[in-house]
């Protein structure tokens, strides 16, 4: 199989190729991180103007040791989920690009470290979307596990409660995403890592490839036998992997590649 990546070609040069790949592919697994919605305003958390970089003190928000044992800590997370950017952030070109992939049959599963939900917004199919992180749109109870809508709760926060507990056993409240020093789900992993031995092609699209396990499934479809391309802003941890790399705006180059030829817009 002919890679392109030691080619160093620019991603124009690359596009045609890649979208003949596309087109011919069956089964295409798509890996999303934080990237492919920073265009619509939701900001990355270790680029440039990533969450962490400009607030270091947020990561401890995302530590579940802290969020369990300060009070402070919750706090200031509720705080910072009534602003948060998902509220008000609508899919971009790269999220409407993966769902015209879904409408040409060609997707096979979409993998997402992202836990915004834009691409069930954009119109992706819930059953083909596979969260590894969770998802803030919902809150969970750490005591008895309960899920109920995130909105609920910070109405809630907006009438005064600083702190909201579950209504049904008292237990503290987070967001229904995987905290850093939380076990990811079993059955949720499983699913992504049998997906992308499942692919004939897979597409990262935003991510470092520096977060495993999620990061694995880039070498388990290559040795499965699926071409790997990668779409991202910047060099990632895996790019020596990839028979071809696309460098440059995801919402511009992702509609170049998986529309059915009329999208080349920006969103």
């Amino acid at each position: 199989m002919p890679s392109l990546t030691g080619t160093h070609m620019p991603a124009e040069d690359l596009l045609p190729t890649v979208r003949r790949w596309i087109d011919g592919a069956t089964r295409i697994v798509v890996l999303t991180g934080a990237g492919i919605s920073t265009d619509s305003g939701i900001p990355d958390f270790r680029g440039p103007q990533g969450v962490w970089t400009r607030n270091p003190a947020a990561e401890k928000q995302a530590t579940i040791q802290n969020y369990l044992a300060e009070p402070d800590v919750r706090k200031a997370a509720w705080r910072g989920r009534l602003e948060h950017t998902a509220w008000t952030a609508r899919p971009n070109a790269g999220h409407l690009a993966l769902v015209d992939l879904e409408r040409r049959g060609k997707l096979h599963a979409l993998i997402t470290q992202n836990v915004d939900e834009l691409h069930q917004i954009a119109g992706n199919s819930a059953d083909k979307v596979i969260e590894v992180h969770g998802t803030i749109r919902r809150v969970m109870c750490w005591q008895c596990g309960a899920r109920s809508p995130m909105q609920d709760t910070l109405a809630r926060v907006r009438a005064g409660e600083e702190d909201p507990r579950c209504r049904l056993c008292g237990g503290i409240l987070k967001s229904d995403t995987i905290s850093f020093g939380q076990s990811l789900v079993p059955e949720v992993i499983d699913r992504a890592m049998r997906a992308a031995g499942e692919a004939d092609l897979l597409l990262a699209v935003g991510s470092t490839l520096q977060v495993y396990p999620v990061a694995s499934v880039v070498p388990l479809a290559r040795r499965a036998g699926a071409r790997v391309v990668i779409v991202n802003a910047e060099e990632t941890a895996l790019d020596n992997l990839a028979d071809a790399l696309l460098m440059g705006q995801i919402g511009r180059l992702l509609p170049a590649i998986c529309g059915s030829g009329q999208g080349q817009g920006q969103g």
